[in-house]
């Protein structure tokens, strides 16, 4: 019944891939630049909190314009990873509880691109001669 739709998977993929970065851009304006203002972001620097606005804005960036979309989707899943058990994995078991649901959907996302590649509209699909 849905078969007819499979030929729009590509364009579901790139929707799937712009959005997840402009999301994920969003984190690391957030915590670089201040905007959005959000309470509670911690301020940029030398601690691992205040390290990873840069690396959510610089992947972020490359995984909205689909530039590199495997390997920055391999280091955002890792990073997402880490970040899960750094930040709420110690606090309870379940995400619910550790407020940790967005950083783990996050992660699973990001490993799904490293197999499936950046979908349509992305710079990784122009031909390169």
């Amino acid at each position: 019944m849905f078969e007819k739709y499979s030929v729009h998977a590509p364009k579901a993929l790139g929707l799937l891939r712009i959005v997840t970065g402009l999301l994920f851009v969003s984190h690391g304006t957030a915590k670089v630049l201040g905007f959005p203002a959000v309470e509670g972001v911690p301020p940029p620097g030398l601690s691992i909190a205040g390290l990873s606005g840069p690396f959510e804005l610089v992947l972020g960036a490359l995984f909205l314009i689909g530039l590199f979309t495997r390997p920055v989707a391999f280091l955002a899943s890792g990073f997402c990873a880490v970040g899960y058990w750094y930040a709420h994995g110690m606090q309870a078991l379940f995400p619910i509880q550790n407020g940790g649901e967005t950083i783990a959907l996050y992660c699973f996302v990001f490993l799904y691109f490293v197999f499936a590649g950046p979908g349509a509209w992305a710079l990784d699909n122009r031909k390169r001669g």
